[in-house]
């Protein structure tokens, strides 16, 4: 967590989050309404950057939702501030060029490219419009770096099609890197993967998280429990609960309505004796 994202508590009182407006997305009184129905309702939450933030909850509680409406692809009232711009008044391509990047619950990368290809794609949005004709002398440092950080680099010249379903991840995080996404929202991006590749997926988001404001939607608490610094915990298109992982774990309301009380989970744990 940044330094300044943090003051001192009371005692006996959760650490109180402070908006920082160069490195935090402050969501305020966001609203989604689809036909009269609120799919996401009044909801106020802090982003910060350098704290890997998962959002969780039942299906159907509004957290893809909630990140349609941060990154222009439904509109929602309400405020959600992030370098002085309200996200919310802006258009998909404003919000890209802005430095806030998504993935989805499938990869959407090019099959038939290279990996290398890819990134180079990707990385063109800050290329100015008269040079996206121009052939490339070499690979941009960017690129490379990105390769390194997502462990690609052995892979580089392959069709992207071929990957294994957990790198086709990796690479979609690279294509954020490339096009210098400070805010990464991230869906369900452990989903389908095995043990070793979750662990591969959670090492890399704690290696860009310090210089980034990233939110994961998951629904593998493994996963969470393991790499969330703090939670959000979203039901019925309202936050629940927020917290770190232990806090939102003793909430009563979070084990009625999504993770089952204690006593179900001992049971579960004694293989159901």
């Amino acid at each position: 967590m940044s330094e300044d994202a943090a003051v001192a508590p009371a005692p006996g009182e959760p650490e109180l989050l402070v908006p920082n407006a160069e490195t935090s997305v402050n969501v305020e009184h966001l609203t989604v309404s689809f036909d009269g129905f609120k799919a996401v309702d009044d909801v106020s939450l802090l982003m910060l950057r350098g704290q890997v933030h998962f959002l969780i909850g039942p299906n159907g509680a509004g957290k893809t939702t909630l990140v349609d409406a941060l990154t222009g692809l439904v509109p929602a009232t309400g405020t959600a501030m992030y370098q002085g711009m309200d996200l919310v008044s802006m258009k998909a391509n404003k919000i890209v060029r802005a430095g806030v990047g998504r993935t989805f619950q499938t990869a959407t990368v090019f099959d038939e490219l290279s990996v290398l290809q890819n990134l180079d794609i990707a990385g063109g949005l800050h290329r100015p419009a008269w040079r996206m004709g121009l052939a490339r002398r070499g690979v941009p440092d960017y690129v490379e770096s990105a390769l390194e950080t997502i462990g690609l680099s052995a892979l580089r010249d392959k069709p992207a099609g071929v990957l294994a379903h957990g790198q086709k991840q990796w690479l979609e995080i690279g294509m954020l890197l490339v096009q210098d996404a400070t805010v990464m929202f991230l869906d369900e991006p452990v989903a389908g993967m095995n043990t070793d590749e979750r662990d591969e997926t959670g090492e890399l988001l704690r290696r860009i998280g310090d210089e980034r404001t990233i939110i994961v939607i998951e629904h593998d608490m493994d996963f969470v429990r393991n790499y969330a610094e703090w939670v959000t915990v979203m039901h019925t298109g309202r936050v629940l609960a927020a917290g770190t992982v232990e806090q939102v774990q003793a909430d009563h309301r979070v084990q009625e309505v999504y993770l089952g009380s204690a006593a179900d989970a001992a049971v579960e744990g004694e293989g159901g004796h």
